[in-house]
């Protein structure tokens, strides 16, 4: 190895030792250097080429104009509502839906299955050219694909397709419609939005002429809690229109447009006046004291009188309430739970009930717990005890879940036997309709035997 070589590795490390001798510079001066570099280094950022690549971000995020801001609020309110006049007149009106109904009869392509005209692709392009702009979306391979079942001549129902049309326009003006109550603007609708909706609909309905309009606040009360037990289930007070679209709630609200609506479909209809004063009638003949609320002992007169004393507890314990009584709102969650055990939005508050320790999962305790008040009840109405663990072995025979000694609210769920479980721990006419089943079964097996024979 040279001199030369020995010397300038010398002084690589006499130069490497004073780089890493102790920085004495105070914490002042160092966040001073960090300020001027970055400085420098913005600075260059900013008034070089690099600043370029920047630009083709698109803006992602618009801050909402805050409570006092009223100039900006009025535009922003101003400018939806043009958006979605705009939007509104790209449908199709009455008169542009029977022309497409006309142009579609005329190009049909014999023969006819059963009674249904029938259209080949290639008619149902000719269609589409000849229907309009505003009919364009309609006429795609994706939407023939779609209504492509089997033809042995590749064709679609025309009338098949006229309804998916109209149910597309269906969709757009009730979204249109439910956007203009959306205060906030935000895609989601509050209570006090869908109040409103709902409010100004009812003279729209015919089904609801006979309402009373002193009545009118119950039964729009009656009418909304239905869409927030089940769209809203965190009960974060609002809903997503989307949602609101694609749940059947507003099919079972504007069916009561039919004048002719029969009689059952009335009473299975949440929506529908009969169902709305049954319920708060219903409320009404449990108010005994006539205070406008529903005390503990109240309640218990519910349906068949038959809830245990230990679920109502937990009733009165989780749910809202004022000095230990319930209204009608909260009455409303109660029925709707009751009245719809097979639902999963039905289950979940149940389950919140049973779930005494909040723990996630109902354990043999649990069910202990609750199954206790039932075998006493059994007795004060001189009935054979059951073994409690018998019970047990079922419920868990019915639920299967994933931990043998859990249930927890997806395994009820998952399980298709949430109605029957919570029933067996909750209502003792339930639970009786359960032990007795083959028997009615058998019972109901019998009369339409005798029904038979009668014919």
């Amino acid at each position: 190895m040279s001199n030369d070589t020995v010397v300038h590795w010398k002084e690589l490390l006499k130069r490497r030792l004073a780089s890493s001798k102790k920085d004495e510079r105070t914490e002042e001066e160092k966040k001073a250097e960090e300020t001027a570099l970055f400085t420098k280094y913005y600075t260059e950022w900013r008034g070089g080429g690099n600043r370029e690549n920047y630009r083709n971000i698109p803006r992602f995020y618009y801050r909402l104009p805050a409570e006092d801001e009223v100039l900006l609020q009025k535009l922003r309110e101003e400018s939806r509502a043009v958006f979605l006049q705009r939007k509104s007149r790209e449908l199709l009106d009455n008169e542009e839906l029977q022309n497409l109904w006309f142009l579609l009869d005329k190009h049909q392509v014999p023969p006819m299955t059963g009674e249904e005209a029938m259209i080949s692709y290639d008619s149902f392009l000719k269609v589409g050219e000849k229907a309009g702009v505003k009919c364009k979306q309609f006429f795609t391979a994706r939407v023939y694909a779609k209504l492509l079942h089997n033809d042995p001549y590749g064709r679609i129902s025309i009338m098949q397709f006229f309804n998916y049309v109209m149910r597309k326009v269906w969709l757009h003006q009730t979204r249109i419609g439910l956007s203009l109550y959306d205060v906030a603007g935000q895609g989601y609708l509050r209570e006090s939005d869908l109040e409103n909706y709902i409010l100004e609909l009812i003279p729209t309905l015919p089904q609801l002429d006979g309402l009373e309009k002193s009545f009118y606040s119950f039964y729009v009360c009656t009418a909304v809690r239905k869409f927030f037990f089940f769209l809203d289930p965190l009960r974060t007070g609002k809903i997503k229109i989307q949602d609101i679209l694609a749940c059947s709630f507003l099919d079972d609200l504007l069916e009561l447009r039919d004048e002719e609506l029969s009689k059952e479909s009335q009473e299975s209809n949440w929506f529908s006046a009969p169902s709305a004063l049954r319920v708060y009638g219903q409320y009404l003949n449990l108010d005994k004291d006539h205070n406008g609320m529903l005390s503990k002992e109240e309640l218990s007169r519910y349906g068949t009188g038959t809830l245990t004393s230990i679920f109502l507890d937990r009733v009165y314990q989780e749910c809202l309430t004022y000095d230990g009584e319930m209204d009608y709102k909260t009455y409303l969650d109660f029925v709707l739970a009751l009245e719809n055990r097979k639902e999963p939005a039905a289950l979940q508050y149940i389950f919140k009930l049973l779930d005494m320790e909040n723990k996630g999962y109902l354990n043999v305790f649990a069910l202990n717990y609750f199954f206790r008040a039932i075998q006493e009840q059994m007795k004060i109405h001189g009935q054979e005890s059951v073994s409690f663990q018998d019970v047990k072995d079922e419920i868990f025979d019915m639920v299967k879940p994933k931990d043998p000694y859990k249930i927890t609210l997806q395994d009820l769920v998952n399980s298709s036997q949430g109605d029957t479980v919570t029933s067996i721990l909750i209502d003792l006419n339930g639970f009786w309709t359960y032990e007795n089943r083959e028997v009615l079964v058998a019972n109901d097996n019998d009369s339409n035997t005798v029904d038979l024979d009668d014919t």
